[in-house]
């Protein structure tokens, strides 16, 4: 073939294009507020629109089908949907392109809901003004869009697992089950992470020593499952399908090389700053996990058989106040709640006074939150039983003070109408908050999104609730969020399934969107390089700037930068950018 035969070829759909145009009501969210017939009606007249529509649900199996139908009968090449967020269901819509027939790139979703009814509701008329000029442009962008293909990447059908605590374990269990090579990395000498120190759980109450040992049992059958213990990752880079991991264990490196990462690094405790609530000036005061150690203790020696009375207070490092709580290293309060504290401290008090029933014991909260199923039965059973709890307002902070051999705990009581109340006790309880653990190098090499609580982030709460952006890399556990031992143990196996779903075929599917170089007017100044975010992206080769595409996460950084236009992302070329920008500038 000719190079000017197979220019014609990749530039077939330009000489016949037909945009079909379907503006979606989003059952109202978008149609009481937008004229969406008038918007359907104005955008027919437009200049290579062949059909245009307007329907209540466009994501429903009837309104695809109306697409599906359009492509079939009527020759339609080019599809603009005009509805919600293309966060919600640009892969529907691809889908439907696919079974029509039709390459699913030769598709635009303009956001007419977020950018246009829900940003302008006070005024219909601009709403609807604005909503034609969007889908003006995605028209234009649409008729110089030629049919794109995924990118194909090998990869590799091995697994790292970063962090060995039951997320860590059950995802790489998961994963050894199914028959991928898995590599589970844990920086401490045993696995189980907090499972280690556990005891006994809510609300089976099953020994914490006993389940590890289980897991453990079940992970030393698979032999594809590779134990690092004592191991930290040092550096990560590589991409979806092709990671490499350098791993120093015992000051021994070590570099493995897998095609997805499943991270389940954990949490830490919070500690008190001495001085907090009387913290590390007296042993009296102890925190929850001290707490429950002594528990484990006394079932041996009866270590707490003579202290007669405990306060237990609640939110201690978690829904913290900036005006009345002490930052930590980052200027950062735990702003939070740690989701599991107030469940885990009234299953501990239930355990105590089941071995001693007369010890006196209060308890100051904020707010009692026993999220779970039947947990709100452990606060019914304990108010029955004679423990005090007393409900402290929000900017205030119960006040512990060391008296003689006794210990002064003093607090307004919301539920007295904010009196002061005043108990001498043996022990103070703290009930420590969770914080992620430092994975600082792993964020950093793979630019991690990092949420205000400093918890990793998910790319989606419902949509893609174990994954990040970046392709290949999935979160489980307690590094995404404060979570119970279940919760964390099914994180775990969801992202052992999404890694599973990844890697099944042993090739990934990149979605085309990614920079290309014209060498001919490349000039070699490497500015792009320097703007470009992620290492190894763009590379010189010859002079010349060439994009790795399976690197290229398709920002366009490079192409704002490139004084000789060199440089295009597939799907919105500066032809593209410069049609959409002329066709929403005109009145």
């Amino acid at each position: 073939m000719t190079d000017k035969s197979a220019e014609q070829s990749r530039d077939f759909y330009r000489q016949d294009v037909k945009v079909g145009v379907y503006v979606c009501h989003c059952g109202g969210n978008i149609s009481d507020i937008i004229d969406v017939e008038d918007v359907a009606r104005d955008l027919s007249d437009y200049p290579g629109v062949s059909v245009s529509r307007n329907y209540i649900f466009m994501c429903s199996s009837t309104g695809q089908g109306l697409v599906e139908e359009d492509i079939r009968t009527k020759g339609i090449n080019r599809v603009v949907i005009a509805a919600c967020s293309p966060a919600l269901h640009e892969l529907t819509f691809r889908g439907t392109l696919e079974r029509a027939g039709l390459n699913p790139y030769l598709y635009e979703h303009v956001n007419i809901r977020e950018q246009g009814s829900w940003v302008h509701k006070s005024n219909k008329k601009a709403a609807t003004e604005k909503s034609k000029k969007l889908i003006r442009a995605a028209v234009e962008k649409i008729c110089r869009q030629n049919p794109l293909e995924a990118i194909r990447v090998n990869a590799a059908r091995s697994i790292a697992v970063i962090g060995g605590g039951v997320a860590g374990m059950s995802a790489a269990l998961s994963l050894g089950r199914q028959g991928f090579n898995v590599y589970l990395i844990e920086k401490e000498n045993r696995l189980g992470g907090k499972l280690n120190s556990l005891w006994k759980a809510y609300p089976s109450e099953e020994d914490g020593e006993k389940t590890l040992e289980e897991l453990e049992k079940d992970i030393s059958s698979l032999n594809n499952i590779n134990i690092y213990l004592e191991s930290e990752v040092k550096k990560i880079d590589g991409y979806v399908g092709n990671f490499s991991v350098e791993i120093v264990k015992k000051g021994s490196p070590e570099k493995i090389k897998v095609g997805a990462l499943v991270i389940t690094t954990g949490y830490v405790h919070y500690i008190p700053f001495e001085g907090e609530y009387a913290y590390k000036t007296t042993k009296k005061v102890v925190t929850l996990p001290d707490f429950i150690e002594m528990l484990k203790d006394d079932e041996k020696n009866g270590s707490l058989k003579n202290v007669k009375s405990v306060a237990f207070i609640h939110c201690v490092g978690s829904r913290q106040n900036p005006s009345l709580d002490k930052p930590q290293k980052d200027e950062k309060v735990n702003d939070y709640c740690s989701r599991t504290c107030c469940t885990s401290a009234l299953f501990r008090i239930k355990q105590l006074l089941e071995k001693y029933p007369d010890k006196k014991i209060f308890d100051f909260y904020r707010d009692i939150r026993t999220y779970g199923l039947q947990h709100e039965s452990y606060y019914e059973e304990l108010s029955k039983k004679g423990v005090l709890f007393f409900r402290y307002p929000e900017d205030t902070r119960p006040q512990v003070e060391v008296k003689g051999d006794k210990l002064e705990v003093k607090s307004k009581d919301i539920l007295t109408w904010n009196e002061e109340v005043s108990v001498e006790v043996d022990m103070v309880v703290l009930l420590t908050g969770v914080m992620p653990a430092d994975i600082s190098v792993i964020v950093d090499d793979l630019k991690l999104p990092i949420g205000s609580d400093r918890f990793i982030l998910e790319a989606h709460p419902k949509l893609r609730p174990v994954e990040v952006p970046n392709l290949g890399i999935y979160i489980g556990g307690t590094a995404q969020a404060p979570m119970d031992l279940l919760e964390a143990a099914y994180g775990g196996k969801a992202a052992a399934s999404k890694a599973s779903m990844l890697l099944s075929k042993g090739e990934i599917s990149l979605d085309p969107f990614v920079a290309s170089v014209n060498p001919e007017l490349c000039d070699g100044c490497e500015k792009c390089i320097g703007e470009c975010l992620y290492p190894g992206a763009i590379v010189m080769e010859n002079g010349k700037a060439k994009v790795i595409p399976a690197l290229c996460k398709g920002c366009g950084a490079c192409a704002a930068v490139c004084h000789t236009r060199a440089i295009n992302v597939a799907g919105y070329s500066l032809e593209q950018i410069d049609a959409m920008v002329e066709a929403i500038s005109k009145e």
